[in-house]
C-alpha cells in the first residue's frame, strides 16, 4: 500500500538494501541501526574544515566538506560532495546521500537522506525518509513523537493504520517542496513531486504530484496613532 518504490527511486541511494522486501516504507526506520552496525566501516575521506566534532564511528565520503561548528555523533554515513555545515547537528543512526546540503542549525537523528536532498537552515529530522533532490524550506521541523507518547499511526482515508512506532517523524518523497516555517505531523506521508505551502502544519498523506495550499486571511486596518 505504501511501497518504498511509491516514494522513492531507489537507485538514488548507495543504501538500497534496507528498503529490500518492506510492505510499508516506514519499516525501513527500525532497520537504520543494525545497517550501519552491519557495514559501516569509518573512514574521513573528505575536507574538514577548522576543528568540527566528529566521532569515530562517521565514514565520510569523498568530495565531502565538514566545516567548523559541526557536530558528528555517529554511527553515521555521509556519502560524497556533501556540505556539512556550521552548526549542523547529525546525531545517531543517521545515513546521508550523496551530493546532499545539511545546513546551520539543522538536527539529524535516525534518518535516511537520498542523494541530491537539502536541508540547509533550521530543520529537524528526527525518525524520518528523506527523497532524492527532495527540499525542506527554512524552519521546517519533522515532528517524531505524539504528545502523548502514543504509537504513531498513519491517517488514510480507510482510517488509521498502525506503524507500530513510537518515534516516526514523516516520509518526503522524491523531488518534494515543503515551505518555510512548516511542521509535519508524526507519521506524515509526502508523496514524489508534492508540495507544502510555507507555514503549514500537515497531518496525514499528500499524495503525488499535489500541492497542499494554506489559505491566510490578512486585514490592514489604519494606524490611529500618526505622531511617530
Amino acid at each position: 500500500m505504501f511501497s518504498p518504490s511509491k516514494f522513492f527511486d531507489l537507485d538514488h541511494t548507495e543504501h538500497r538494501v534496507i528498503f529490500e522486501n518492506l510492505e510499508h516504507v516506514w519499516q525501513a526506520l527500525p532497520k537504520i541501526s543494525a545497517y550501519l552496525q552491519f557495514r559501516l566501516k569509518p573512514a574521513i575521506l573528505g575536507k574538514t574544515i577548522g576543528k568540527p566534532f566528529i566521532s569515530n564511528q562517521v565514514f565520510i565520503g569523498q568530495g565531502t566538506v565538514i566545516e567548523q561548528g559541526a557536530m558528528i555523533k555517529g554511527p553515521a554515513w555521509i556519502g560524497e560532495n556533501c556540505e556539512i555545515r556550521n552548526g549542523c547537528y547529525i546525531r545517531e543512526n543517521v545515513i546521508v546521500g550523496n551530493n546532499v546540503v545539511a545546513g546551520n542549525s539543522c538536527e539529524f537523528k535516525n534518518c535516511l537522506v537520498f542523494d541530491g536532498a537539502q536541508i540547509p537552515h533550521f530543520n529537524y529530522v528526527g525518525d524520518s525518509l528523506l527523497g532524492y533532490k527532495s527540499h525542506l524550506g527554512a524552519g521546517v521541523i519533522l515532528s517524531n513523537v505524539k504528545l502523548d507518547k502514543t504509537e504513531v499511526r498513519v491517517a488514510t482515508a480507510e482510517g488509521s493504520l498502525s506503524t507500530g512506532l513510537r518515534k516516526f517523524g514523516a516520509v518526503v518523497g522524491d523531488h518534494a517542496e515543503v515551505g518555510c516555517n512548516s511542521v509535519l505531523s508524526p507519521g506524515s506521508l509526502i508523496g514524489k513531486n508534492a508540495i507544502i505551502y510555507p507555514c503549514s502544519q500537515w497531518r496525514g498523506i499528500l499524495p503525488a504530484w499535489h500541492i497542499a495550499k494554506l489559505r491566510q486571511e490578512v486585514t490592514m486596518i489604519q494606524r490611529r496613532d500618526r505622531s511617530a
